[in-house]
């Protein structure tokens, strides 16, 4: 049973490696239904299945996920392969974990691309709208279960949601609120250290902007998705709530029209939600602008765990950190309810829309069906529809 850091010898080093890369490639093809899905998973083939940690430790690399920056199913995967086969192992099970999600996604784009503006190729988005704004929605409300417990986290939810349709920068939102959370629920506590390992908001807010660090679209959309990335608390769902109002309505990289295919794309495809950078990335730049932009989003989960690993026991155990977390969570909930709002704008265009909105709304929190069914079933009504029009 491996319950620490694996040290192998030089001739099972590679066999681990290989271990590790064979599991996560598949989990990275066959893994849907979010994050949730994608760590049950995990936890049945590296823990039940393959004896690699046990289910003690496997938890508490899983709460340690929910005290940093960063897409958790992702850093579950980094977590694991570094228990398991060292540092290459880490970096080989979150590259394994991303790459068929990465190919997959890439692949649509392309079709996308050259198909996406046919009348068929309309319909079908048509449909799948109104879908997609049903998981947002849906994703909002399970989140908000979680993160609003008390009347603090509340008044910091609805404060962040404000400020956010004000228009203030999503960066700095996050920050302030994480900084009320402390103040709010450890008013008496504020020792530095677990604060300084926990924020990663200060250093992104002091960037200067994108286009004095590059004039060339393509590593401006790369640094980008590099900051977003350092700042996605939980679900890869957040990310919307950053690039609808960046690469929407602050940049003009895409339509709403194209975001909302862009959110399907994430949710069509095996492994991680954030895959729908790639798709993005190509829509604004091409296939370097895909890789860029996956390069960007997922970067800093393998920095972050690399950083604060030998940490992690004591921000668990900080309480400055778990106030500091509530209050991220409050603000990360308010941006998500923001997209969802504009996302209804652009998507309900029609009572047929509002019709699917509705069915997806019951599909989603009554009988909990996969978002992949769903997408399926919402392009098929949008072909329906076309045909019948």
């Amino acid at each position: 049973m491996a319950d620490t850091v694996a040290t192998p010898a030089h001739s099972t080093r590679a066999r681990r490696l290989g271990e590790v890369v064979g599991l996560f490639l598949k989990l990275g093809t066959i893994s849907f239904g979010g994050p949730a899905g994608h760590i049950a998973l995990m936890e049945h083939e590296a823990v039940h299945k393959r004896d690699w940690l046990s289910r003690e430790h496997f938890l508490d690399l899983l709460a340690a996920t929910n005290l940093v920056p960063g897409p958790n199913a992702t850093e579950m995967a980094v977590h694991i392969g570094y228990v398991h086969a060292g540092w290459l192992g880490l970096f080989a099970a979150g590259a394994a974990f991303i790459l068929p999600a990465f190919l997959i996604s890439l692949g649509l784009a392309i079709i996308y691309v050259r198909f996406g503006s046919l009348p068929e190729g309309a319909a079908v988005f048509y449909g799948i709208a109104p879908v997609v704004v049903g998981i947002v929605l849906t994703a909002t409300y399970r989140l908000g279960r979680s993160a609003i417990k008390d009347w603090r986290s509340a008044l910091l939810g609805l404060a962040a949601l404000a400020a956010v349709l004000l228009d203030a920068n999503e960066v700095h939102v996050l920050f302030v609120a994480g900084l009320a959370g402390v103040a709010l629920h450890r008013p008496r506590r504020f020792p530095w250290q677990s604060f300084l390992v926990v924020n990663l908001a200060p250093v992104a807010t002091a960037l200067p902007p994108l286009a004095d660090w590059a004039s060339a679209q393509t590593w401006q959309l790369g640094l980008y998705f590099l900051k977003v990335g350092s700042l996605i608390f939980g679900s890869g769902m957040v990310l919307f709530a950053f690039i609808q109002r960046d690469v929407v309505a602050r940049f003009g990289w895409l339509s709403q029209q194209q975001l909302l295919d862009a959110i399907a794309v994430g949710q069509m495809t095996p492994g991680p939600v954030l895959s729908s950078a790639t798709f993005i990335g190509y829509l604004v730049s091409g296939l370097p602008g895909a890789v860029v932009a996956t390069v960007g989003v997922f970067a800093p989960s393998f920095i972050i765990i690399a950083a604060v690993g030998p940490w992690i026991p004591k921000l668990r155990r900080s309480p400055v950190a778990q106030a500091f977390l509530k209050g991220v969570n409050a603000a990360v909930l308010a941006l998500m309810a923001s997209i969802g709002f504009v996302l209804v704008r652009s998507a309900l265009v029609d009572a047929w829309t509002v019709l699917v909105l509705g069915l997806a709304l019951v599909a989603l929190l009554r009988y909990k069906v996969d978002a992949i069914w769903l997408i399926a079933g919402g392009s098929l009504v949008g072909l329906m529809h076309y045909l019948l029009a």
